[in-house]
């Protein structure tokens, strides 16, 4: 921070200071604090633009003065992925915000990036509707959740909030404002006309490739707008600043519950997935939980103890050992019409056997990451086929259990490990687990770190797509404004 400090005394900095006032009000432009810091990369100004003109002004200031950009909404996911190699500029989005409704009976909502995603849910909800999207970080706006392509449970039915996109109002590098797919609405102020750039199959900095597979040829042949408009899914602003996105909306599920059932094995897990996809119950999502099992001391009780008498089941009586504690939970949710929820949630529990239990409410697990802030948090995608042997190979390589949850309907979890553990003991672990998945073609990415990790670590592993993503940064972001480095690959 005292580097950032120090560079805003230089000849200059109150004039852009100055002018930064002019664009957002002078409540909405000031010099960085000591919390504006990009995964541990100091800002030294803070704009808060209150429309997207204001915005492009703002993006057309740091061109004219040749200053980096890195946008922020709710600052959820601010140290996810690699710090970018400079930040003089942070865009605040929390003023571009605002929940506009297409035409009855469209299907779609046209959204300000800077709207927390409960607010969107909240104002949906009282025409009985909402975004088929749960990212599981509290408070995130929705232009942060498709910058990260973050996604919570109700990716199993209907993929990650990118998936949801029919058309974005984003700024280029330049400042203009672009609109692609669906025109935007005249409520969040004039669409500009059709993107005139092309794109190209890129991987977000927290996942896999684009959703949807969009691509395009750069330079070259027309380009659809929802290919591009899901090109900056994932770019955590290298590649534009959203402003809005049209998304699709969906009636509310009049009916809801969760059949969970314990689980003691990876192996297990992987049998019991495997039979609910087989069975054709439509689930809305189906989740795992396995966390770190505590053990706990156990006294001997003899057979012929109260507590016992009338259990033949028990160990005391049977002789045999018991049975290990639950390492963790199986959840399916179910959502349509009761009638038909009921009938399903009956068929599913009499599949998952005695153990499992219908509840008309999530766990408390449900829809949250495993790790905490300070750990060093991996994702793992895999075929759902594999993902038995990615935890397997995690634990192996740890040495020790690791909690881990996510979608294991689809294969794509999340894990934790100790943000104690020294670099080089992360760095061959993540080898390991990496050698592992490269032949069942999975990907294990670093999606947050402290900074001694995130430093000697390769965040992302393999990455085919790479060279696709660096001809979209150099033709999208040329001269490297936008949040540079924050892209594999140092882009």
């Amino acid at each position: 921070m005292a580097a950032a400090a120090r560079s805003t005394d230089r000849p200059g900095a109150l004039e852009i200071t100055r002018k930064l006032a002019e664009i957002c009000g002078r409540p909405f432009a000031r010099f960085a604090g000591p919390a504006d810091e990009v995964a541990g990369r100091a800002a030294r100004w803070v704009a808060v633009p209150g429309g997207p003109h204001a915005a492009a002004e703002v993006l057309r200031l740091a061109a004219a003065h040749d200053l980096t950009v890195v946008p922020r909404g709710a600052g959820t996911k601010i140290d996810w992925g690699a710090a970018p190699a400079q930040v003089d500029i942070m865009l605040d989005t929390g003023r571009l915000a605002g929940v506009w409704h297409e035409p009855q009976g469209s299907g779609v909502a046209e959204i300000g990036a800077g709207t927390p995603l409960r607010a969107v849910q909240a104002t949906l909800e009282r025409t009985g509707r909402r975004l088929p999207v749960d990212a599981p970080s509290p408070g995130a706006t929705l232009g942060g959740v498709l910058a990260a392509d973050e996604a919570g449970p109700l990716r199993h039915r209907h993929g990650s909030p990118c998936a949801q996109l029919v058309g974005v109002r984003y700024l280029d590098a330049d400042g203009e404002l672009v609109s692609v797919g669906v025109p935007g609405t005249a409520q969040f102020g004039q669409a500009a006309p059709s993107a005139r750039r092309g794109g190209s199959a890129a991987a977000g900095p927290g996942g896999g490739a684009a959703p949807g597979g969009a691509s395009a040829v750069l330079g070259g042949a027309e380009v659809p707008g929802l290919d591009v408009a899901r090109l900056l899914c994932g770019s955590q602003g290298g590649l534009g600043v959203l402003v809005s996105a049209t998304m699709r909306v969906q009636a509310v599920p009049a009916g809801r519950v969760w059949v969970s059932r314990p689980v003691w094995t990876p192996l297990e897990v992987h049998d019991l997935v495997r039979a609910v996809l087989a069975a054709r119950l439509d689930p809305a999502a189906v989740e795992l939980d396995l966390p770190v099992p505590v053990a706990l001391p156990r006294r001997r009780i003899p057979a012929s103890h109260p507590s016992v008498a009338g259990r033949p089941d028990h160990p005391a009586v049977t002789g045999r050992p018991a049975r290990p504690a639950a390492a963790g939970s199986l959840v399916v949710l179910l959502e349509g019409g009761p009638a038909d929820v009921a009938e399903r949630a009956g068929r599913l529990t009499a599949l998952l056997g005695p153990e499992a239990v219908v509840n008309h409410a999530a766990p408390e697990w449900w829809g949250r990451y495993p790790f905490a802030p300070g750990d060093t948090a991996l994702r793992i995608e895999v075929p759902i086929n594999d993902l038995h042997a990615a935890v397997y190979a995690l634990r192996d390589a740890a040495g020790t259990p690791v909690p881990v949850r996510g979608s294991a309907g689809i294969g794509a979890v999340h894990a934790a490990l100790p943000g104690s553990l020294p670099p080089e003991r992360v760095a061959s672990i993540l080898a390991a687990v990496r050698g592992v998945l490269l032949a069942r073609q999975g990907r294990c990415v670093v999606v947050s770190a402290p900074a001694a990790v995130r430093r000697a670590v390769d965040l992302w592993g393999e990455l085919p797509t790479l060279p696709c993503l660096r001809t979209a940064k150099a033709h999208l972001d040329p001269h490297h404004r936008l949040a540079p480095g924050r892209l594999p690959g140092g882009l």
